[in-house]
């Protein structure tokens, strides 16, 4: 199985911030990462409509981690479950599962991948081109090498390696657009 994924928006840091904002399709699951700040919410709806996807499709939402950059604009996904590092929340119910191995479809699952915050995680996506690693690991293809709010900067190195190891055809980071892990990228 392989699924289809598009950057809704190419997040940035600086005076202003962004995330990344990534929309994923993989049979009837339809898939929202990290629905964080951005200049104006029509940057992700406005994509998302000329795909033909309408926020009420939207089945799951990722949050990379619990930094509001990354999900202030969740409440635009109204039938999604949100899915963080411990659990999947649908309404009222708080369904508690850990993050690690967990299946959305046959395409898309999640790893744990600490460093930035205690909690990170990432989002694996099966493509017809090669795995894509959606991730807070790097901010950007430039990384920073260290990140300067990084609770812990060994967990992030080894989450680095980690994903690295899986041999991604492209990282889609937290801040920036995708790109091709290569020797010069951060670890």
């Amino acid at each position: 199985m392989a699924a289809q994924w598009w950057v809704l928006n190419a997040g940035y840091v600086g005076d202003r911030v962004a995330s990344t904002v990534a929309l994923l399709r993989d049979g009837d699951t339809t898939v929202v990462v990290d629905p964080g700040m951005v200049a104006d919410r029509q940057q992700i709806l406005g994509p998302m409509a000329d795909l033909g996807v309408d926020p009420d499709d939207v089945t799951d939402v990722i949050f990379s981690h619990h930094h509001p950059d990354h999900t202030i604009n969740a409440a635009l996904f109204r039938n999604a479950r949100y899915h963080d590092h411990w659990a999947y929340y649908v309404d009222d119910q708080w369904v508690s599962r850990d993050a690690e191995g967990f299946a959305l479809s046959d395409a898309i699952r999640l790893i744990r991948t600490p460093g930035h915050t205690a909690e990170d995680i990432t989002t694996l996506v099966d493509t017809a081109d090669g795995l894509v690693a959606l991730t807070h690991a790097w901010w950007h293809a430039e990384g920073p090498p260290e990140d300067p709010f990084a609770t812990d900067g060994a967990a992030l190195a080894a989450s680095r390696a980690r994903v690295l190891a899986l041999n991604p055809v492209l990282i889609v980071p937290g801040h920036g657009p995708a790109f091709a892990p290569d020797p010069t990228t951060p670890r």
